[in-house]
């Protein structure tokens, strides 16, 4: 809880969506903490945003504990290289499908391609997601607060109802939602507006795919060091990020790793529709 670093940390600003090579301090994603035990033994998944942050780290544990997985990310090939050389390292399979998630179409594609080099679809991790900040409403162009809708609501209606059809009882869907779900910070106001949605959607589809054996949840982060940070806040925010949390530090993406297993893990097999919170200690309502 205390080995991690905490801000100020130093003046940086990238252009979105951002790298996890140009971030300093590095994020931990568990490249050499994560240790495996066999949790999803043969099970096959699909990770959108699984190039970087909280996706990578997702990848990393995914594949130790026995998963070949599909990385679909949005263009950056540089980091997606690298998870996919750690997951090979593993013995498991990856693949990885760059391409816009926004585009139904291009979801189809990405749960076909699942089918077809992986054999099946097994878990759905919907994280990928776009922000941006703004200071006034009147700041926010229609074409932003689509694009941040298309990304992080629509894309995951668009996967579910394509990867439904391809999964089994017992096989889950987990979403990225984040503590802006319940407390929106007003300046990520078409960001935090959809991961209210998210956790709506999660709810919801538990319900309607009960019968179906699969199990639905969310996971909602507090303050995480990923590419988006840098790439998406002012340079004081960014400078002092993570601070206002009692661990006074942001989260690290390899911190939430166990909990995106333990929501695909079959053991966890009571547990759906259900919203776990992972904040630092800020309590979540």
């Amino acid at each position: 809880m205390t080995e991690y670093p905490k801000p100020p940390f130093p003046s940086q600003q990238q252009p979105m969506p951002g790298s996890t090579r140009a971030m300093d301090p590095r994020p931990d994603h568990g490249e050499e903490s994560y240790k495996g035990s066999g949790r999803l033994a043969g099970k096959k998944a699909i990770i959108t945003g699984g190039d970087s942050g909280i996706g990578r780290a997702v990848a990393i544990a995914y594949a130790r504990e026995g998963a070949d997985v599909v990385i679909a990310y949005l263009n950056e090939d540089d980091d997606a290289a690298e998870v996919k050389a750690l997951i090979e390292r593993e013995g498991r399979k990856a693949v990885l499908i760059p391409g816009d998630i926004s585009r139904p179409d291009h979801c189809r594609t990405v749960v076909q391609r699942a089918v077809a080099e992986l054999g099946g679809i097994d878990i759905l991790v919907n994280n990928a997601a776009h922000q941006a900040t703004f200071k006034d409403i009147a700041d926010i162009s229609d074409e932003e607060w689509q694009r941040t809708f298309a990304v992080n609501i629509h894309a995951m209606f668009y996967l579910a109802k394509a990867a439904v059809p391809h999964m089994r009882p017992g096989s889950a869907i987990v979403n990225t939602a984040s503590v802006n779900s319940d407390m929106p910070n007003p300046s990520l106001l078409a960001y935090a507006t959809t991961k209210g949605a998210i956790q709506n959607f999660t709810g919801g589809l538990a319900q309607m795919l009960a019968g179906k054996g699969i199990r639905v949840n969310a996971v909602a982060p507090g303050p995480i060091w990923t590419p988006l940070i840098p790439s998406t806040m002012p340079e004081e925010s960014v400078k002092n990020f993570g601070k206002q949390v009692p661990m006074q530090r942001a989260g690290q993406p390899a911190e939430l790793a166990t909990a995106y297993v333990m929501l695909a893990d079959p053991l966890s097999s009571y547990t759906s529709g259900a919203t776990l919170p992972v904040t630092g200690g800020k309590p979540f309502i």
